[in-house]
């Protein structure tokens, strides 16, 4: 069956096609009894607007790639839906992809979203922001980091200071008089996680005495958490850490599961733990986790404030970088 055409929707409604146009792009230009006319022919002939032609007329789609790292984690859920608050107000949609930590589907994604032909998009990158990013700027589409810095400041960013809440983390564990802590942290491709690395390294250097174990993790996941978490209750009593920091609050929540299954590590009074990012899931475990805070819807809207404004300049943008500092939310998990 052909699809129904403009044409014959004005021809329907009796009005011209660049009326049914308004109805379809800017209603308010639109007197309400001819809206109504021209949505009743609409709904009679069962017509579906050519979004894709429309993309093409217009060079650039009314949609923004976003991609995270993990869409499972509610951190990125929560930055998702600031992107999408924001770009709602501008009458944006936003297309999310999760590259589950992997180079290959990031690409895949980036691939995707170049084709479509996207507004603009956002990434939390993995590794270095590589030739990909580059050329989809070269080619005239904004880019935007997502809780990730750049050194040499060539695109703009929305981050968390993650060296300064690693050291917040691991500074307040040390306040607590815990000496021997574990950081249990996931890829060190993942430039978040080696920065938390960073800050809490920093911490434990200032104060002699106190060492910093790192326990790997294959990924952010609450399974690898918990087997990390397994794998320090099977040690002697007298070869555990007094505290863990936990690269995120997915992989701190594993921990406190594997501690927490036979009873035999207690939190705090045995191993004090702290994770990082304070989703919704933090506050109601079984012993609240402490954590480091961080602004995920405002990073979100703040990303997406960014690449329209990109998009409005044009090859005069200048990239703009924006640093939020995270905070210390103290809990049962540390404090008891």
């Amino acid at each position: 069956m052909a699809s129904i055409s403009v044409r014959e929707v004005a021809a329907e409604a009796g009005v011209s096609v660049g009326t049914v146009s308004n109805v379809l792009n800017s209603p308010a230009k639109v007197s309400a009894g001819t809206l109504s006319r021209v949505q009743a022919a609409i709904e009679l002939l069962g017509f579906v607007r050519n979004d894709a032609a429309r993309q093409l007329r217009a060079g650039r789609s009314r949609s923004i790639g976003l991609v995270v790292l993990d869409v499972g984690n509610p951190f990125f859920t929560d930055l998702a839906r600031g992107a999408e608050d924001r770009a709602a107000q501008a009458g944006l949609t936003v297309l999310l992809g999760n590259s589950d930590e992997t180079v290959a589907r990031q690409s895949a994604y980036l691939d995707l979203f170049e084709e479509q032909r996207v507004h603009g998009v956002l990434i939390t990158p993995l590794g270095e922001t590589g030739e990909q990013l580059t050329r989809l700027r070269l080619r005239g589409t904004p880019t935007v980091l997502v809780d990730r810095q750049i050194e040499d400041r060539s695109f703009s960013s929305v981050a968390v200071d993650d060296v300064f809440g690693g050291h917040l983390a691991a500074g307040h564990l040390i306040g607590l008089g815990r000496t021997r802590l574990a950081f249990v942290g996931g890829q060190h491709t993942i430039r978040q996680v080696t920065d938390r690395l960073e800050g809490a390294r920093r911490a434990v250097a200032e104060h002699p005495g106190v060492t910093l174990e790192v326990v790997e993790t294959a990924s952010l996941s609450v399974l690898e958490g918990r087997s990390a978490g397994e794998a320090i209750r099977a040690r002697p009593a007298h070869e555990r850490p007094d505290a863990v920091f936990a690269a995120n609050d997915l992989l701190a929540l594993g921990v406190l599961q594997a501690f927490s299954m036979l009873g035999e590590v207690r939190v705090p009074q045995d191993i004090a733990l702290i994770g990082y990012d304070d989703i919704a899931f933090a506050s109601a475990a079984v012993v609240p986790l402490s954590s480091i805070r961080q602004p995920s819807a405002l990073i979100g809207s703040t990303a997406v404030e960014l690449l329209l404004r990109e998009a409005e300049a044009g090859a005069d943008f200048v990239p703009e970088q924006v640093v939020f500092q995270p905070e210390l939310v103290v809990r049962a998990s540390t404090v008891s």
